[in-house]
């Protein structure tokens, strides 16, 4: 048996030998992208991370502080006077405003996340006359501004029938105004948590779905024990953005809202400013303890979020 001679990779690729100039040419250019990269975003960053840390800073300095120029991003004479004064003056009222906010806020959320992604995956994986036309008409409602919608919504909660004194026609009483209700129910559908959301599950592969079809499995079981646990990444930034909106909305609570037992944190807060305009390091206190929740959320899931929005944004 003739013995089949080794040839050396080396011999027999000699044409394609690697340049060490052009690997080092190839990386200084990476590198060199990277830092015209990092030299246009650190600044602009920068640029929006300061009035955060400045509001963070000022509410722990004296009010004589505060206004000094040039503004003290380290406070010289730190002190928790406003911190004291802000629950002093609101006392438990304030910590109700922040528990309504927080029901109100996490209500919303998980509302959302089941309407939503319901409705996702019925554009994603269902198949049915008009679909794409009624998909079409979902992201059509995204060009309305939610200020044009307020009125027919509050027309609409006051006129539930059988509810906060109405009678069967929807008469006689207030309905769902100054109710947790009609702070929450209008916000339980987003068209952008939809859109978001099926972008998403359409990467899914049909041949799961099939597969547990074949199974016997129902269609809401493959909804919520196989679509669902693949969409936790675009889950983590629905949820996200929703509560960051619910937690900030101001103008519909101030709507609907009379009660101050009721007051969200954005509501209460301004009502406390009207009373308090010249109390500048109660309210930066205040503020800051109104925007934490939203930053701890989102120092929380913020790879969920980036992975999420990076994925439903690629698939199509």
């Amino acid at each position: 048996m003739t013995a089949v001679p080794v040839l050396d990779p080396v011999q027999v690729d000699a044409g394609r030998t690697p340049d060490p100039r052009g690997r080092s040419r190839r990386t200084w250019s990476h590198r060199t992208r990277l830092a015209v990269v990092y030299v246009i975003l650190i600044p602009f960053g920068l640029l929006f991370v300061a009035p955060f840390v400045w509001l963070l800073s000022a509410s722990f300095q004296p009010v004589s502080d505060i206004f000094s120029w040039p503004p003290q991003w380290i406070p010289a004479h730190p002190t928790l006077d406003g911190y004291r004064q802000f629950f002093g003056a609101g006392g438990a009222q304030a910590g109700v405003w922040f528990l309504n906010s927080a029901f109100v806020s996490i209500s919303v959320t998980v509302l959302q996340l089941f309407c939503n992604s319901l409705a996702a995956y019925v554009f994603a994986k269902r198949r049915f006359p008009g679909r794409s036309a009624i998909f079409l008409l979902f992201l059509a409602t995204m060009m309305v501004p939610p200020q044009v919608t307020m009125i027919p919504n509050y027309l609409i909660l006051q006129h539930v029938p059988l509810f906060g004194g109405n009678d069967l026609f929807g008469a006689g009483g207030h309905g769902m105004l100054d109710s947790y209700e009609g702070l929450i129910l209008p916000g339980c559908v987003s068209a952008f948590g939809i859109f978001l959301l099926r972008q998403y599950m359409t990467s899914i592969p049909d041949e799961l779905l099939d597969a547990a079809r074949i199974d016997g499995a129902s269609e809401f079981r493959i909804y919520a024990q196989v679509v669902l646990p693949l969409c936790r990444p675009v889950l983590a930034a629905t949820a996200i953005f929703t509560f960051m909106a619910a937690w900030e909305d101001f103008l519909w609570p101030l709507i609907i809202i009379s009660d101050p037992n009721k007051f969200t944190a954005p509501l209460g807060l301004a009502m406390f400013v009207m009373k308090n305009q010249t109390s500048w390091s109660v309210l930066l206190a205040g503020s800051v303890i109104a925007t934490l929740p939203m930053v701890v959320v989102f120092a929380v899931f913020q790879r969920q979020f980036v992975q999420g929005i990076a994925m439903s944004g690629l698939k199509g």
